[in-house]
Formats: structure tokens, sequence, C-alpha cells
């Protein structure tokens, strides 16, 4: 499954490259994400907490950097991720391009996912809105890094994130963007 995303942050695009490509620097800012180890300058490995209601889900997973265009902006990352418990596993490629935008620099994602087991069995549209809600507060993280005049604030940005992914949060927001869709079609 295709997911595309689009942000702005607030600092021109060598600052933005900067910092995107400081991959220990950023998986803390996916929410759940904790870098376990840099393995060598382009493999890491990480962890993901997932709760679900009551079931708490734990991805350990493989980020590798498979490409990186510093003239053209592109990178391209891989990640292979396996529930500890076997409850399901998740690859993905994730490529993104930065582009200057009213001063500051628009990020757009493609991440292309697929999931397997238990964790597969969700529907495409909650995958889709709740991929959303990720990115949204991946970018939030990004830009408060971006806007830290000190490091301490950086890493404040970044504490936010490390708490689990609430997946009935997430989930109930994905049912409300489902039911505005619906309900827009409907007015049409």
């Amino acid at each position: 499954m295709k997911l595309e995303n689009s942000f702005e942050v607030p600092a021109p695009p060598e600052r933005a490259w900067a910092l995107l490509m400081d991959v220990p620097k950023i998986i803390p800012c996916m929410p759940g994400a904790t870098l376990d180890e840099a393995v060598d300058e382009e493999n890491w490995k990480a962890t993901m907490a997932v709760k679900l209601g009551p079931i708490s889900l734990s991805f350990k997973t493989d980020v590798k950097r498979e490409e990186s265009d510093e003239a053209a902006r592109r990178a391209k990352l891989s990640a292979r991720a396996r529930e500890v418990r076997g409850r399901g596993n998740a690859s993905a490629t994730i490529e993104s391009s930065l582009t200057p935008q009213n001063g500051g620099t628009k990020v757009d994602i493609v991440t292309d996912l697929q999931l397997a087991g238990p964790v597969a069995q969700y529907g495409r549209g909650l995958v889709q809105d709740v991929s959303s809600q990720l990115i949204g507060q991946f970018a939030d993280c990004l830009k408060k890094q971006l806007a830290a005049a000190t490091p301490d604030e950086a890493a404040a940005a970044v504490a936010e994130q490390s708490r689990p992914v609430s997946g009935l949060r997430l989930g109930l927001a994905a049912l409300w963007h489902a039911l505005v869709r619906l309900f827009r079609r409907r007015s049409r």
C-alpha cells in the first residue's frame, strides 16, 4: 500500500536536509519509537511501541539508508519490523524529497508499506488515517527541533514523542476522519 504525506518545516532546505539525514535524531520523532543501536552510518536498530487498547505491541525494526542524493535533496530508507511476540511484521520503503517553499521547506514522503500477520487485518483506510496522524506528530517534532534555540529545547521536542503510540487515540481520530469523508461524499 502506498501512503503519501507532505508537511512544511520552518527552516531552509539545507538545515532540514541536515536534520533528516541525522537518522538517530529523527527516529525518536516517530511516535513510540526509540533508537536502540547505530550499527554504522547507514544502518540502525530501533523499537516501536504501539498500544491498541489493552494490547501492547513492540516491533524490533531494522532501518537502512538505501539512497541519499544531497544535490536533489532526495533520500530513501528501508525498514523491516518484527513484532517481538510474533504477532505480525511490516516492511516499508520511505522516500523523502525536500523543496524550498514559503521561506521554509516542503517535505514530501512516499511510503510503500507491506503488512503481514494480525497487523495486516486493519482496513486500508484505517492504516492511511493512522499513518497521517503519525506523520503529523513526526512533522511537529521536526518543526520543534528546527525551531529550538537550544539543545535542551530540541531534546524536549523528541521526549514528547517517546511514549507508546495509543491505538485507541489514533483509532478514534481515524474513525473521525473516515466519518468526515463519508459525510462529504454524501453531501455532494
